[in-house]
């Protein structure tokens, strides 16, 4: 609380202390003006504040509070975001205990919402929106402080804390968030993520996408998290034709994996003589060739997004590829119009 100021009492004039007081009076009146200020007259007789952007490559939005951009209420993008926000890793995996406060059934709007607390496969298909000033420094469902400028999101169900994919259709981009709020709350948007994830999916200028929300199990974090502890040797890979024979009434076996490890970030692989340069999806890998090219087969109703398939051996496995792609944001956004139907995860793979 300010303090009271203190008052003086006046004993008989003072004609120092009075020649003084005229001389400050005097000076008051040639002040010298202020410096210019960065927010813009309107027509109206107020003012808008100017965002101020170090980084020059970041969108130019309409400042939070301004009422032109769109936001909710007074959200919208902070006055000094930091620079190389484009660089900004996905949020760093780690399997770790549900909270048990954030994930009880909860009301808003009427509307009852129950988290996910099992372990079984999600994705989802919808509207995908940014959150950022309003909330930044404000503490999440989770109990964690949120940071507009690190790799998080806010989802209705998902577990707390959990990890995400998101993949946008419309650009092709996909990023690895930490689910750690709720929201929104809209019928028609399914994620609300950071000021940082929008901007590397490619909607931070435009306020939404259609994006492909995937949930993180605890194998996939488990997979993610082998993969890069392992070392990188580099394994003979020979190619093998995709239209080797399957015995007539063989058996087939029980495949490795037709769900590998979830897009992390674009694989660097040998490159085997029979793949052109370019990126391809992996669809699965198996133990015998006969059952990749069951697999083959079964995708190839999808060969005209898929592109060419085909089944490379490396080393005891036997890869089935589709492409080649000119561009990861191409193969990533053929991964994600996969129907879900097919259970498999691509792999975006640079050869």
């Amino acid at each position: 609380m300010r303090a009271p100021v203190d008052t003086v009492a006046m004993r008989g004039p003072n004609v120092a202390t009075l020649l003084a007081v005229l001389l400050t009076l005097a000076a008051c009146g040639t002040a010298p003006p202020k410096p210019a200020s960065s927010n813009v007259p309107l027509p109206s007789g107020g003012k808008v504040k100017v965002p101020v952007r170090q980084d020059p490559t970041l969108p130019a939005l309409p400042a939070a509070g301004s009422g032109r951009g769109g936001y909710y209420k007074d959200d919208g993008p902070g006055d000094n975001p930091p620079a190389n926000l484009r660089d900004v890793p996905d949020a760093e995996v780690r399997n770790e205990p549900y909270s048990t406060r954030s994930n009880r059934p909860y009301v808003v709007f009427g509307k009852t919402y129950t988290p996910i607390t099992d372990n079984e496969p999600f994705k989802q298909k919808g509207t995908g929106t940014w959150y950022g000033k309003k909330f930044h420094g404000q503490r999440t469902s989770s109990g964690e402080i949120y940071d507009m400028y690190k790799m998080t999101a806010a989802h209705p169900t998902l577990p707390i804390p959990s990890y995400a994919r998101v993949t946008s259709i419309d650009s092709g981009e996909q990023v690895i968030v930490r689910i750690n709020d709720r929201g929104p709350f809209h019928a028609t948007r399914v994620i609300d993520v950071s000021y940082t994830a929008a901007l590397k999916l490619g909607f931070l200028g435009k306020g939404s996408h259609q994006v492909v929300v995937e949930r993180l199990l605890p194998a996939d974090i488990d997979a993610i998290l082998a993969a890069r502890a392992a070392p990188k040797p580099v394994p003979s890979v020979v190619a093998i034709s995709i239209d080797t024979p399957v015995e007539t009434g063989a058996v087939v076996q029980p495949e490795v994996s037709t769900q590998m490890l979830p897009v992390d970030a674009t694989v660097a692989m040998p490159a085997p003589a029979a793949l052109a340069s370019g990126f391809y999806l992996q669809l699965g890998a198996y133990s015998r060739a006969d059952n990749a090219e069951t697999g083959r087969s079964r995708l190839a109703p999808y060969a005209a997004a898929l592109g060419t398939l085909g089944v490379v051996q490396a080393g005891n496995l036997f890869r089935l590829y589709g492409g080649p792609f000119s561009s990861r944001a191409d193969a990533a956004r053929a991964a994600a119009n996969l129907p879900e139907s097919t259970g498999i995860k691509p792999i975006v793979i640079q050869r």
